[in-house]
């Protein structure tokens, strides 16, 4: 799966997407690219982690963003610091978009 897209619309319906699948944790339940894939867009910011903490596939746990530092990667201050204030509040706001689940 790529969720990384050509224009710039599809590739910000692909990170609702990712966010959604970290959000209900399927991110870490799937093939390992999308997990890493999932990882790579928290880790620039793009994302942030779930609201809930999961456990992967492997049985290790992903925290919620409220159990890491407020700033560190994957909390909701360090994608308002890198993607600006508006999209992360969508992320934060995010209801399955499009009928994902």
């Amino acid at each position: 799966m790529n969720i990384m897209n050509d224009s710039a619309e599809e590739e910000l319906e692909g990170f609702l997407y990712a966010q959604n699948m970290v959000n209900t944790g399927t991110a870490w339940h799937l093939e390992g690219a999308v997990g890493r894939q999932c990882m790579d867009l928290i880790g620039a910011g793009v994302i942030m982690l779930g609201a809930e903490g999961h456990r992967d596939y492997w049985g290790s746990y992903v925290p919620a963003r409220v159990e890491v530092q407020p700033g560190t990667k994957g909390s909701y201050e360090f994608v308002a610091e890198r993607s600006g204030e508006a999209w992360a509040k969508k992320l934060l706001n995010l209801k399955s978009p499009k009928g994902y689940a």
